[in-house]
């Protein structure tokens, strides 16, 4: 309860104008007839309460510091159906604010009176919300703790025959035994060339010895999310080939954990990411030229099409700062998140290399890059799929960043890991 009234005192001095701050928590929403989607909790209002109900309202006063939290009315035909949900006097007592009155009597309080402008609201938020705190970075540490169990169990369960949903019923469920009932994205689950559809979705796929599988998944702990990506052997054994991939997005991750220190921005960052897969690819024949060159006409991007990296928090793309997401790109190629690192900052680093038919076959882009790409090497690997790494660190105050990430990685680790009993 102290963590959150130091965040509202925060955001309160932020805003000192003479205006009132009035958030409104989540509202169920309707899935069909009389059945209402699982709730999950406004990320803002979560922010500043850890409340997880639903109808809830708070309004600060920056002046004064004085704060109310309105809570639902509820009837007896809601308690027959729902059960109990708390008044102001138990309301208060739980959560930890000075006053707490009926959501119905928020127009009494609010009346008249200025409220703070949503934009200028928006970029206070944003601003606290992009470094984290020491209590937010033990929530973040429980949910990756839970999911990188839930990570390990899949990589002993895996097995030739399984469905790709199967997969992910052991994910899932590792995660609701521990508790935690919200996953932080949907989770993707690809087996073989599956991999190379980066946001896959379908989890229905049958799995084959000799491919690859490659898992996105984490979970939520009190609405702090986790972020965690694995490429693994269906049979528990990587091929030469698959090494080969494996190891140069692993170089990468590692190099790129390495670089990310305060005042770093993150477009450089994402630049050396680039640097280092296009070096790999042209030990493999696959890429050919100068690495500038490679990396400054898009040529490495056929095979690595998406960001290092992204913040991470109470939303699984968290907000960087309402001033910091102002930055320009400082670098040649184009990057959606640009930020200067900052201490408590907690980003994901997920490199990958994948093989996917819709741009190894586009017409534009093989003339484009046919100086650069060798297309017909490039084509022999298009049963392969793609391999991707992913850890969430925090920017510390020096030095390197701390791992939040417990998963087997290393080739040799990942192996011992699938073990076949």
């Amino acid at each position: 309860m102290r963590h959150y009234r130091r965040l509202r005192a925060a955001l309160a001095r932020k805003l000192t104008a003479n205006a009132l701050i009035h958030l409104e928590g989540g509202k169920p929403l309707p899935r069909n007839s009389d059945v209402d989607y699982v709730f999950r909790q406004n990320s803002d209002f979560l922010y500043l309460t850890g409340i997880e109900e639903p109808g809830c309202h708070l309004v600060l006063d920056p002046r004064t510091g004085k704060e109310i939290l309105f809570v639902p009315r509820i009837d007896s035909h809601h308690r027959v159906w729902q059960g109990h949900v708390p008044g102001p006097a138990e309301a208060r007592r739980s959560f930890g604010v000075g006053k707490v009155m009926y959501a119905d009597e928020l127009q009494k309080v609010v009346g008249r009176r200025k409220l703070v402008a949503k934009a200028k609201l928006r970029d206070a938020l944003d601003d606290l919300r992009a470094c984290k705190t020491r209590p937010e970075l033990d929530l973040m540490r429980q949910a990756n703790r839970i999911s990188g169990a839930a990570h390990r169990a899949v990589m002993a369960a895996t097995r030739a025959g399984m469905k790709e949903y199967q997969v992910q019923a052991v994910f899932e469920a590792a995660c609701l035994n521990a508790g935690l009932k919200h996953l932080a994205y949907p989770t993707i689950v690809a087996a073989g060339a599956n991999g190379a559809v980066l946001h896959y979705h379908r989890n229905d796929a049958a799995l084959r010895s000799g491919d690859l599988l490659l898992i996105d998944a984490g979970a939520e702990y009190r609405g702090y999310a986790a972020d965690i990506t694995r490429t693994f052997p269906v049979n528990g054994r990587f091929t030469r080939r698959q090494k080969d991939i494996y190891s140069i997005v692993l170089e990468t991750q590692k190099s790129c954990i390495e670089r990310a220190r305060r005042g770093v921005v993150s477009a450089d960052l994402h630049v050396h990411s680039m640097r280092v897969i296009a070096e790999g690819l042209k030990s493999l024949g696959l890429l050919r030229g100068e690495i500038d060159g490679l990396v400054e006409s898009g040529a490495v991007r056929l095979f690595y099409p998406h960001g290092l990296t992204h913040m991470l928090g109470l939303d699984v793309h968290d907000t960087a700062g309402g001033k910091r997401r102002k930055m320009k790109n400082p670098t040649k190629v184009p990057v959606r998140f640009v930020a200067r690192l900052e201490p408590g900052f907690v980003i994901t680093m997920e490199p990958g290399i994948y093989f996917i038919e819709a741009l190894l076959k586009d017409p534009q882009l093989r003339r484009r890059h046919k100086s650069s790409v060798d297309f017909s090497k490039a084509e022999a690997f298009l049963d392969f799929g793609g391999v991707r790494i992913e850890d969430d660190v925090v920017i510390a105050a020096d030095g390197p960043p701390l791992n939040l990430t417990d998963v087997p990685k290393e080739i040799a680790d990942v192996e011992a890991a699938c073990a076949r009993c």
